[in-house]
């Protein structure tokens, strides 16, 4: 049994302490608001991250942002760690927050990993999550007991901050797909096509994707899409904006054409725009239908 803690414990990283509690694990966890069912799945909750850094040999971390990110571990984390701990981000934070996150956790003696997730949240409930990692990979096979209590699928990607690289590369490429079907649908509802038969045809044919048949965003033809329950406990499209400005930022930085990329970007900024970000991202239909307002 491990003693872990785990510091965010939103949408995603509630279901994954959960999943890590199942497996056995001794769970200490701290976030803003109270957790009831993390209680009530026999974790504990921390009144301060001092709290579950004192408890925890291995740390995880799910939170919003690089800045955010960073700020807690600098300022709430390594003044209270001790070598030999290790430290894995889950969070999507870019290559060079993590990159920093990496140099500054070493200066202090702690092992640390990147390793974001993709999968939903229907995936870190069913703990079907893959899991990008970067960093030592030494650290990386200390970890992987851990991890796949909250993955099915893990992905040893290289060096510090190649784990954010590989998800930021794939939630761009994501959101595209998500962008072109729905334009997809939209204009086969023009031409006065069904769109079951779109469906059926588009599932089974080229255009089969997970942005199609798992995550559609047309609603009630697949039941367990975020679309068929109004758009609600997916991936909100203000965290697709948010992983499609830093793939853009990697872009600039490292002058990779995205030319479809940018035009995704600006298309989640416009959902964003219209009050529409706290919904999935499958919204984007409904945006190119005109029928968000």
């Amino acid at each position: 049994m491990a003693r872990i803690g785990f510091i965010g414990l939103g949408a995603m990283g509630l279901p994954m302490a959960c999943n890590l509690v199942k497996r056995g694990h001794e769970v200490l966890g701290f976030d803003s608001a109270a957790r009831p069912t993390f209680t009530a799945s026999g974790g504990r909750m921390a009144g301060s991250v001092r709290e579950v850094v004192d408890h925890a040999d291995t740390l995880f971390t799910m939170l919003p942002n690089g800045p955010i990110v960073l700020d807690v571990v600098a300022s709430q984390i390594l003044p209270h760690s001790r070598p030999g701990q290790l430290l894995v981000d889950c969070s999507t934070i870019g290559v060079p927050s993590a990159r920093q996150l990496h140099a500054l956790a070493a200066e202090r003696g702690l092992g640390v990993l990147d390793a974001p997730v993709t999968g939903g949240v229907g995936g870190a409930q069913a703990a079907t999550l893959t899991i990008m990692v970067g960093g030592d990979e030494a650290a990386f096979g200390a970890a992987r007991e851990l991890l796949s209590a909250m993955g099915s699928k893990l992905v040893y990607a290289g060096g510090a901050g190649n784990g954010q690289a590989v998800k930021i590369c794939n939630n761009m490429a994501a959101g595209i797909i998500k962008i072109a079907i729905s334009e997809a649908f939209v204009l086969a509802r023009q031409l006065g096509v069904d769109e079951r038969v779109f469906f059926e045809v588009a599932a089974a044919g080229s255009a089969q994707a997970f942005a199609l048949t798992r995550t559609c965003p047309v609603p009630g033809l697949v039941e367990s899409s975020p679309s068929s329950r109004g758009y609600q406990n997916g991936f909100a499209t203000s965290l697709m904006l948010k992983d499609m400005v830093l793939a853009q930022e990697a872009a600039m930085a490292s002058g990779a054409a995205t030319v479809l990329g940018g035009a995704a970007t600006h298309l989640y900024q416009l959902c964003a725009n219209a009050g529409l970000g706290e919904q999935d991202n499958g919204i984007v239909y409904q945006y190119l239908s005109g029928q968000s307002a």
